[in-house]
């Protein structure tokens, strides 16, 4: 069985959530700009829920496929075994 490498030891999931961090924070927009109004809401609103969502993909798929539980490893054997 190949040892999955752990996600904190991963350069580039680490580079993908600094720059979505990044993104972010709307600090690179200009000063007091809100136009356009998309449904009522100013655009770099938008941005922010937009950075927000692909976090919460990115960490997911962190989580889901790239994580080593020892504990999932032991219930397999387990179930294996019986």
């Amino acid at each position: 069985m190949q040892q999955k490498k752990e996600p904190i030891k991963n350069l580039k999931i680490w580079i993908v959530l600094i720059i979505l961090f990044i993104l972010s924070v709307p600090w690179y927009l200009p000063t007091r700009s809100y136009e356009p109004l998309i449904l009522g809401v100013p655009y770099w609103a938008w941005i922010i829920l937009g950075v927000s969502l692909a976090i919460s993909i990115v960490l997911t798929y962190i989580l889901k496929n790239c994580l080593h539980m020892a504990d999932e490893d032991e219930s397999w054997e387990e179930e294996e075994n019986q």
